[in-house]
This record gives structure tokens, C-alpha cells and sequence, in this order.
């Protein structure tokens, strides 16, 4: 989502509310929550809730309570309490909304450990909160420098400031534990400042950056999705879904989150199916399942001594010959029960003209030769161009003989013989 101020332009560039991720509607950031209760007013001697919801670089959001009673909206940047100083965030979400939120992510609004906030930010804090955030992106080049000189196998994925500059906080990942102690030295002899080494997960530092998956849409872990749950191979499985890493690999080189939307459907409609591994027997022999279709509610069954002739059965036609086979008898073949699939014909469209090809812009005009026509002449005859007599005896390759004799122009002239 985008406020109205990032639509797109007449050229069809997006304008840009030049904000910066700080215009009233937070809708630019991460992990956004539209807060469909700001226009509905409290009950008579109802209290607002002290409890706001504050976001600070890349998603990362906490809650606070507001001691001071200060008039706070979305969009608005405060300095809060951190250890030691204080830090810069925005307001992300005011008012009853935020007690659901804070129940959601299991923080009790009455207890007295909810850090306060200070005071609204005032130039000065906005200021130094801006030069610090500068400085971000030179000192992650240049940690990960110092990370790759130490071959520890780390990586530094970011690094936040402290709103009042005091602090710098290291994200990094690592398969294995990493004792960067020596690491840390040389971060703070070469930045001056406090360190804090702080380890993420994939799927989180994936979170933290954000992206475009392989939907062509924004990454779930970045927009709204914030638990996340373990993964299989199984539910890809379940869905017949190819298992092809490269495919169920999401931007965090992990299984794509996505895989469990669907699967709970896709468990509940295969209850009503046999099982994967249910044989038939019949007196031709016995068939296994070969494929399923989840969708149409069919099953391809193949004999044994004959995998390349498939054979489709309805779920009700497959429980019926295990029934059977339960009652120790045999069906005749599994031709008396499979269904004819019709085959739509394909339809055939004859592109006369090229017009859908894809690359009919792509390949070079063909270019047209010139028409050089033949002139001939006689003895009292001079041709216009050149003041040589014509040699009709003389042609090259590349004349043509016309279909048809045309009528050169000429210029005749009168020679007196003398």
C-alpha cells in the first residue's frame, strides 16, 4: 500500500512523496497496520490508551507508554527511553488498536516494565538522528572488511544507530556459533564507539532487508507476516508440487513460507481420498497409483508388468475394488471401471499476417535492392547520364531481365557525317 501522494505521474514514473518514509500514513514502511479506528471517537469518560506503538529501522517495532500525556498521531517522531541515552522512532499506531497489538505479541500493557517515552524530537534530536543513519552504509562496508580479514564465517546483513548516535547495533548471520570478540575490538577502535552484536536468522534478516519474491509481489516476512513457522518438504509433497529446491526456496534460501498457506485445504480434501499406496488387485494383475488430481477427485492406476498404460478411476470406483479386495475377490480388470478423459482438440490458428509473434520488431527490415535499369542505345544516341556511348553487349550479375520491355528515356542527338 501507498498513500496518494506515490501515485504514479503522467509519465509513468512514481512521484514520491519525498517523506521518506515518515509521511502521516505510514503505508511506506514495513510491517505496516492501517488503523481503521482513528475515526471513531472514545465513550463519554472513556480514557485514550498510553500505550503507542513505535517503529524504528527496517520493521523493527516496540511499544511504549506515553507518562506524559503528550498529543502523539501517526507520523510523529519521538525520543524514547534506551540503555544508554535515549532513541529517535516514529509513531506507528495510536489508540485501541495498539492494546490488540501488544496482546498479539504477548506483551502485558499493565505491567510496569513498558519502557516510556521522553518527549517529542526536536530538530536537534532529528538531526543527529540523520547524521547517524548516514553513516550506516559506509560502516557496513567497511565491517564486513574487517569480518572477511578475520575469515570468520559470518555475514553483516545491518547495522542500526542509536537515534541519539552512541550506539551501533550489528545484524549478522552465521551457521555456527562465532566467538568475535577480537571482532568486536576491532569494530570499536576503528567506528569509536559503543558496539552490540546482535544474531538473526535467515527468514529474519530476509524480514529486515525485504524484497520481491518469485510472485512478483513484496516478501510476506517484510509487509505483514511476523511468525514464523517451521516448513517441510512434506507440505509441498502433499500439494504434488515438484520438490525442486531451486522452486521451493524462497529470497532467505529456506522453504518458502507460503508452502503452509494452502495446506490445511489440501489436507483436509485428501481425507476423503484412499491411500497414496493403495495396491488393487484384479485378474489381470495388481495396479498401484501412479498420480492423483486432488481437484477433479481422479486417480491414475497402472499394472504392475505394465507401467506405460495408465488407467483412470474415479475415488468412489477405487474404494469400491478395495471393498472388494477386502472381501478377498478379484474385479475382472480395471478397464471396466476406468473413465475415457476427452481431449479437447487443439485448436490450430494460422498467424497469416505475423502479427502475434513476439519478435516481429526484433528482426532487421529487409533491405530492398536497387532497380538498375538498363539503358540502351544506338549509334546517334547519347544517354543522359554519361557522355559515353552506351555498351549494350556489357551486363552484370546483378541485372534482371524485366518481365515486360519499358521504354528507356533518352536524349537523342543529331550528328552531321560528315
Amino acid at each position: 500500500m501507498a498513500c496518494t501522494s506515490c501515485s504514479t505521474s503522467d509519465g509513468g514514473a512514481p512521484k514520491g512523496c519525498k517523506n521518506n518514509g515518515t509521511c502521516g500514513t505510514d503505508s511506506c514502511n514495513k510491517l505496516t497496520v492501517f488503523d481503521w479506528l482513528s475515526n471513531m471517537s472514545l465513550p463519554n469518560g472513556e480514557a485514550p490508551f498510553d500505550c503507542v506503538e513505535v517503529r524504528f529501522k527496517n520493521g523493527r517495532k516496540e511499544f511504549y507508554r506515553n507518562t506524559e500525556k503528550l498529543t502523539l498521531s501517526m507520523g510523529d517522531i519521538i525520543a524514547t527511553v534506551a540503555s544508554p541515552g535515549h532513541d529517535i522512532g516514529i509513531v506507528t499506531l495510536t489508540g485501541e488498536l495498539v492494546k490488540i497489538q501488544m496482546k498479539k505479541k504477548g506483551v502485558n500493557h499493565l505491567s510496569n516494565e513498558v519502557p516510556k517515552i521522553y518527549r517529542k524530537a526536536s530538530q536537534k534530536d532529528i538531526d543527529i538522528w540523520s547524521t547517524a543513519r548516514d553513516k550506516e552504509e559506509p560502516m557496513k562496508v567497511r565491517a564486513r572488511e574487517l569480518a572477511i580479514a578475520q575469515k570468520l564465517e559470518m555475514k553483516i546483513s545491518d547495522i542500526e544507530f542509536q537515534g541519539d548516535g552512541s550506539k551501533a547495533t550489528f545484524y549478522y548471520t552465521a551457521n555456527d556459533r562465532i566467538d568475535f570478540r577480537a571482532l568486536i575490538k576491532d569494530f570499536a577502535k576503528e567506528f569509536s564507539t559503543r558496539i552490540e552484536m546482535k544474531q538473526v536468522g535467515f527468514r529474519q534478516e530476509a524480514a529486515r532487508l525485504g524484497g520481491i519474491g518469485s510472485c512478483g509481489r513484496e516478501l510476506c516476512c517484510s509487509t505483514w507476516l511476523t511468525d514464523f513457522r517451521s516448513v517441510n518438504t512434506s507440505a509441498a509433497r502433499y500439494q504434488q508440487l515438484s520438490l525442486n529446491p531451486q522452486k521451493l526456496a524462497g529470497q532467505c534460501g529456506k522453504l518458502k513460507c507460503c508452502l503452509n498457506y494452502e495446506l490445511d485445504t489440501y489436507m483436509d480434501a485428501l481425507k476423503d481420498f484412499p491411500d497414496f499406496e493403495t495396491k488393487l488387485v484384479t485378474e489381470k494383475g495388481d495396479a498401484i497409483c501412479q498420480k492423483q488430481d486432488i481437484f477433479k477427485g481422479l486417480m491414475w492406476f497402472a499394472y504392475t508388468n505394465n507401467f506405460a498404460n495408465w488407467h483412470v478411476l474415479k475415488i468412489d470406483q477405487v474404494k469400491e475394488i478395495v471393498a472388494e479386495n477386502k472381501l478377498k475377490n478379484k474385479v475382472s480388470s480395471l478397464e471396466d471401471f476406468a473413465i475415457e478423459i476427452l481431449v479437447e482438440p487443439e485448436k490450430n490458428f494460422n498467424n497469416a499476417m505475423g502479427q502475434e509473434s513476439l519478435t516481429r520488431f526484433d528482426q532487421p527490415k529487409a533491405k530492398k535492392k536497387p532497380n538498375k535499369k538498363r539503358k540502351p542505345a544506338g549509334e546517334n544516341t547519347i544517354v543522359a547520364n554519361n557522355n559515353k556511348p552506351a555498351n549494350n553487349n556489357r551486363q552484370t550479375p546483378n541485372d534482371k531481365k524485366p518481365t515486360e520491355p519499358r521504354k528507356p528515356i533518352i536524349i537523342t542527338k543529331n550528328v552531321d557525317k560528315k
